[in-house]
């Protein structure tokens, strides 16, 4: 602006961390800059930040375990307990006899793979152990950040994601978490990653080497993106060429859909991810409820239902449709079946309007109305369930064929080859299936895939 656009500016106080500068002030802004800055070059203080350690201070460790372990009383159960106990024994041995070991963590959603993550994230800070704690989905960082960092906000720095380590020492840190580890990549390079720091260097390899207890939490069916290959045969596989013994502990217990492990069953029979073929839902065989819908409104609405009775609720569906950015008056009605139009939920970080930034929209009330999509979804849990199969995903002739054609994830579709659309593609609804801790209702675009589960619930 020149000066006298900007005029009502002028009344604003300056003060140490503000100043006003105009189109007709340059002068005076570059008096300004040379005043603050160093004239000579930052290569020195560049070349010190990235060699800088990666590991916490005993202040921050303080803050962790009084917003983490001593805020959150988490009750460990069954194989639960076994892991937190293994973890801890390793971080013990690695202290006194300088070892490494590496732990593996299994278990299918709501098994407990993220109590047991912040339950020694909380424990091994109060007891000054340099740990952090990382995963490689954007929405799970930031609100595990929000949640453990909203009234002492260093502690947000102790939730870092898995490329954050590539010049990080060997053994800089004592524990590195690594939750939701499925989504671990080939690399930590992408495109914003200078040409210097290019290693090619294996992500596992990089996670491994940062700790002297790298502790990898996983769900070999919720990789759902061309690249992810964080499987317990990597890992284990990683571990063996960097010379380092590992451990194994499988969670048995399924906690999230009413306790139901039939129901997780159920899901993995129904997409193909373990053999038997789709069997019929049977309610007494456990307290899960699932439900089939005639139309996404009949489906809005038994979830509505729910919200009025108390419970949260989420609508979700195979991303089947374009994702537009908003419009000057709100989110555009991308999700089209008939004459139900829904938007996607927010791609950003920002609210527009009522609805939340992508990160909250499982956990903010007003993320009702809008069709998260597996992305938003994944790592999160709520009362109901609602899932749209769409036309990405049908059944033919009593097998499941993929349609790559009718997918809008560009990234996937860009990425993987036809057998591996089919096996992420089934990996992402395996994932939208099991977001509920009470029950799912569930609806399909294409009728003879609708048959099926007219079939079978």
């Amino acid at each position: 602006m020149t000066a006298s656009d900007g005029e009502w500016l002028e009344d604003r106080v300056s003060d140490d961390s503000g100043r006003l500068f105009t189109a007709t002030s340059r002068d005076a802004f570059q008096k300004f800059l040379a005043s603050r800055l160093s004239g000579s070059s930052g290569a020195f203080a560049a070349d010190t930040l990235l060699r800088s350690p990666v590991s916490p201070s005993k202040k921050l460790m303080d803050l962790a375990a009084g917003e983490v372990r001593d805020r959150e009383q988490f009750v460990l159960l069954d194989q639960q307990q076994t892991a937190y106990s293994q973890v801890m024994r390793a971080v013990q041995r690695a202290r006194e006899a300088n070892t490494k070991q590496v732990v593996i963590v299994t278990g299918g959603p709501g098994s407990g793979k993220s109590v047991i993550a912040l339950s020694l994230l909380g424990e091994l800070s109060r007891l000054h152990y340099p740990v952090v704690h990382a995963t490689g989905a954007r929405a799970f960082t930031l609100t595990l950040r929000k949640i453990a960092g909203a009234r002492a906000p260093r502690v947000q720095a102790l939730f870092k994601y898995f490329n954050n380590f590539g010049g990080a020492r060997k053994n800089d840190l004592d524990v590195v978490i690594c939750d939701e580890a499925h989504r671990i990549r080939e690399t930590s390079a992408d495109r914003f990653t200078r040409a210097e720091l290019r290693t090619g260097r294996p992500q596992v390899e990089e996670l491994i080497d940062v700790a002297r207890v790298p502790v990898f939490l996983l769900d070999e069916h919720q990789a759902v993106r061309p690249g992810e290959i964080g499987t317990v045969h990597a890992i284990e596989a990683a571990a063996a060429d960097l010379g380092v013994d590992s451990v194994r502990v499988d969670l048995d217990g399924q906690f999230r859909a009413g306790g139901s492990a039939a129901y997780d069953n159920w899901v993995k029979r129904l997409l193909g991810l373990e053999e038997g073929g789709p069997v019929p839902w049977d309610e007494q065989d456990a307290p899960y409820r699932l439900a089939l819908a005639e139309s996404p409104s009949e489906l809005e609405q038994r979830l509505r239902q729910q919200i009025e009775a108390g419970h949260g609720a989420r609508m979700t569906a195979g991303f089947c449709w374009q994702w537009s950015e908003p419009a000057s008056d709100g989110l555009v009605l991308d999700v089209q079946i008939g004459d139900w139009h829904r938007p996607w939920n927010v791609r950003g970080e920002k609210r527009v309007g009522d609805a939340p930034p992508s990160q909250h929209w499982a956990t903010d009330p007003h993320g009702f109305g809008q069709v998260g999509c597996v992305y938003t979804a994944q790592g999160f849990e709520y009362d109901w369930n609602g899932v749209i199969f769409g036309d990405d995903l049908v059944w033919r002739d009593g097998k499941w064929v993929s349609r790559p054609d009718r997918s809008a994830d560009k990234q996937v579709i860009r990425g993987a080859s036809p057998e591996e659309f089919h096996r992420l593609i089934r990996h992402v609804y395996k994932v939208l299936l099991t977001r509920g801790m009470m029950g799912t209702v569930l609806y399909s675009t294409d009728s003879e895939t609708q048959d099926l589960f007219r079939s079978l619930v």
